[in-house]
């Protein structure tokens, strides 16, 4: 075990905050005995704090239009190839119930940017789901704070905006037409109004360093965020970026872990990006750091246009053979299916103290 890893790994054993270097230097962990510790140190705090539940929650991809340009992504706006759709509010409110009959305590909405969903339509949408007895997250980008303010007045629980890289050098090379600064003003925002917040980033976009990836997640620790969408890099062939090579599933498997030691007490999923990277890529996240899984209940016919990267896993699964096989996934790692919303970590961790 090289000595920086071990100075570091120890650090985190005793709880202590770690530094830029420190991060630096587990997220550089060696394949075999390095890698080994550190996915075991990982899993010990998310059992510490996260328990032996695995949280399902429900995403419902609404919408594949999107009114920007990032270089990564199939929605983009000039990806003419892509077959658009849009679900009417009445079917967003369908696939809710159903994602509330299968006893998932929490529904996403996610889609592109799309104007056309204006406040008062998702206002009316969110409170009509509220009704099911379940948490409401939206991922549906940067809006204007009053249209934030809105859809929490509605019911909203929590909302999902990546902040995608912390290399703002990187982010504006991606992001034509886009401000970091906007991003992250965006997520101040939201936790100004109450929202549980979750951002993330991509693993191995080009030109990306151990040390942005460090930085990555120094900002999650600094905005105090309750989960972290962690996935890796997947070129889409229609887009600038699709002649890149992808992100390597290990490195993003670390990152997670990682992210465990840095932010204890957020909720990390085992994304479907690096189910689709690798074939047990989620069930190896669980073991690694992750507590959380995002099955689709958006209806079958629209799956496989939301092509933010290409083949991805589960696109023909039906809602409610995507719950047993999850199920049994969980099951199969000696871990149970969560109960509930599955609210922030850190309010039930100060209740038992």
């Amino acid at each position: 075990m090289r000595p920086e890893f071990a100075t570091s790994l120890a650090r985190a054993a005793a709880g202590r905050e770690l530094e830029r270097e420190d991060i630096i230097a587990l997220l550089g962990a060696a394949p075999g005995a390095d890698a080994d510790a550190l996915f075991r140190q990982a899993d010990d705090v998310r059992a510490r704090m996260a328990g032996e539940e695995v949280h399902l929650r429900g995403i419902i991809e609404f919408s594949n239009y999107c009114r920007r340009r990032c270089y990564y992504c199939g929605l983009r706006a000039d990806n003419a190839k892509l077959h658009r759709y849009r679900l009417m509010p009445e079917d967003i409110i369908a696939a809710a119930r159903q994602g509330a009959e299968l006893g998932y305590g929490t529904v996403v909405l996610q889609s592109g940017e799309d104007p056309w969903y204006t406040a008062p339509i998702l206002a009316g949408v969110i409170r009509e789901i509220k009704k099911l007895g379940v948490a409401v997250t939206l991922c549906v980008g940067e809006r204007p704070r009053e249209e934030y303010a809105r859809w929490r007045e509605a019911g909203a629980d929590r909302y999902l905006l990546k902040h995608e890289t912390a290399n703002e050098e990187l982010y504006a090379r991606l992001h034509p037409g886009m401000s970091w600064q906007e991003r992250l003003q965006c997520l101040i925002w939201l936790k100004e109004l109450g929202y549980q917040v979750g951002s993330g980033n991509i693993i191995g976009l080009p030109g990306q360093t151990l040390a942005d990836l460090a930085d990555d997640l120094l900002l999650l620790r600094q905005l105090d965020v309750e989960m972290a969408g962690l996935g890796p890099f997947i070129p889409h062939p229609d887009t600038p970026l699709g002649g890149e090579p992808a992100g390597s599933a290990e490195l993003t498997y670390r990152v997670v872990a990682v992210a465990r030691l840095v932010i204890p007490y957020a909720h990390l999923p085992a994304t479907t990006a690096l189910g689709t990277l690798a074939a047990n890529g989620r069930q190896l996240a669980l073991t690694r750091g992750a507590n959380v899984i995002m099955p689709n209940i958006t209806p079958t016919e629209y799956r496989p246009d939301y092509q933010i990267y290409p083949n991805k896993i589960c696109v023909n699964e039906g809602p409610e053979d995507c719950r047993h096989c999850l199920e049994g996934m969980v099951r199969s790692l000696g871990r149970r299916l969560g109960r509930g919303p599955g609210h922030t970590l850190k309010q039930f961790m100060a209740a038992t103290i």
